[in-house]
Order: structure tokens, then C-alpha cells, then sequence
């Protein structure tokens, strides 16, 4: 397969869709609002939500098919962890390939593994989203503006305002968070699940029908897939998201 360009891959559906993706413009509402809260001037203000947003969109871009570059250390745990077990449990379905019988069960485990490969892609892509939410959400000092608010002494002026939908953007992102590290947890457990029953079936012997597992896991990837692309549109059902 040719490797695609840089271009070619920005050029590309997902990147369109988190250009204008509600969650990037959270995540660029919140960089921005870290900056407000730190007293740094409006450049500089401008400037953290441009980075918040291109690091959303940076996220979006397809990798070439022939490049895997996959480096779980380069994201915080629980993300990293997730993307640790995916590989772990790539690398267990390849060993029961191996320890297959040559014939139409081993070629069909390597079709499924093919699946798995996508399956480990979706789930770095995710896990960068995720570590990507985190690192936005730890820019917002909620503790400081609370502090803010309470000065206030509840009165109803722009500033408790704006100081109000600050905290209403980190509990969104607190929210998708918690979803997302959820979701993503569950599918973990289900590659390991599919994995296991190919190291079973590949030590069986005889014909063996392998369509359940495929199904199973072309589920699995249609669901990481889906996730991936929930993220995108996380906050369209959020009230008050902007």
C-alpha cells in the first residue's frame, strides 16, 4: 500500500469533523480559560485555546497504515495502560498464529489478526484523546474559581457568570473523561477475551469455525471506532455546551 502524505491525511473526514468539533471548541474555551485564570495578557490567552484546539485536531489525523508508531509512554496512565494491554494482547494472538496448524484456520486467525491491528490503532487514538482531555482538565483550577465564587457571596454579576461556565466545562470534561476511560476499559477486556479464545481454538485441532470470533472481533473495532468518533461529538448532548 502507497503511504499517504501528510496532506493527504489531513484531508481527511475525522480532521474536518474536529475542526469543527464542539469538543475542540470546549477544550479551546478551556486553555483559554486557564489563561484568564493565570492574569496572562490576551495574546497569550488567544494563544492557549489556538493550542488546546490544534491539539484536538492533531489527534483526528489518520496515521499511514504502514506506519505504526505507537508509543504508550508518551501518555499518562490509566491511557497508557490500555494501550499496553491492547499491544500485549496483540502480541498473544500472534503466538497462537504461530502455534496453529498450517491450513484454512491458521489463514483465517490471520485475517482476524489483521482486525486486531485496527483494533490497537483505534485504541492508541482514543487513549491519546483521553490523555489529551486529561491534560486540558488539569488546566482548569476549579478550587481557585469556587474560591472566586464564594467571594462573590452568591450575587448574580458577569463575572459569576463566566466564572459559573468554567465550572460547568470542567464537569463536562470530568464527565466525558470518566466515560470514555470506562468504555475504554470494557473493550480492553473484551480484545483480551477474543485473544483467549483464539489461543484456545488454535490448540484444538481439526476444522474449527472461526466466524463467531470474527464477528466478535469486528465488533470490537466497529466499537473503538465509535467511541473514537463519539469523542467528536461528546458535548453536542452537554447542556450548555458551546
Amino acid at each position: 500500500m502507497t503511504r499517504r502524505s501528510f496532506r493527504d491525511r489531513f484531508l481527511t473526514p475525522p480532521v474536518a469533523r474536529a475542526i469543527t468539533s464542539p469538543l475542540g471548541i470546549l477544550l479551546a474555551g478551556a486553555g483559554a480559560s486557564a489563561a484568564i485564570l493565570a492574569g496572562l495578557p490576551i495574546a497569550a490567552v488567544v494563544a492557549a485555546g489556538a493550542a488546546a484546539w490544534a491539539g484536538r485536531v492533531a489527534a483526528a489525523v489518520p496515521r499511514d497504515s504502514n506506519s505504526r508508531h505507537i508509543d504508550p509512554f508518551a501518555l499518562q496512565d490509566p491511557w497508557r495502560t490500555f494501550v499496553r494491554s491492547a499491544q500485549q494482547a496483540r502480541r498473544k494472538f500472534d503466538e497462537a498464529v504461530r502455534g496453529a496448524r498450517r491450513g484454512p484456520m491458521r489463514d483465517r486467525l490471520t485475517e482476524i489478526g489483521a482486525r486486531l491491528d485496527d483494533a490497537v490503532d483505534e485504541c492508541w487514538r482514543v487513549a491519546r484523546q483521553g490523555h489529551a482531555l486529561v491534560d486540558a482538565r488539569s488546566k482548569l483550577d476549579t478550587a481557585d474559581v469556587e474560591r472566586e465564587l464564594t467571594s462573590l457571596g452568591g450575587s448574580h454579576t458577569k463575572t459569576a457568570e463566566a466564572l459559573e461556565a468554567q465550572l460547568a466545562s470542567a464537569r463536562r470534561l470530568e464527565a466525558t473523561i470518566t466515560d470514555v476511560r470506562d468504555r475504554l476499559r470494557l473493550l480492553d477486556a473484551r480484545m483480551d477475551e477474543a485473544v483467549a479464545r483464539a489461543v484456545e481454538l488454535s490448540v484444538s485441532g481439526g476444522d474449527v469455525d472461526l466466524g463467531g470470533l470474527g464477528h466478535d472481533v469486528d465488533g470490537l473495532v466497529g466499537d473503538m471506532e465509535a467511541l473514537r468518533q463519539g469523542l467528536e461529538e461528546a458535548d453536542r448532548a452537554a447542556p450548555g455546551a458551546a
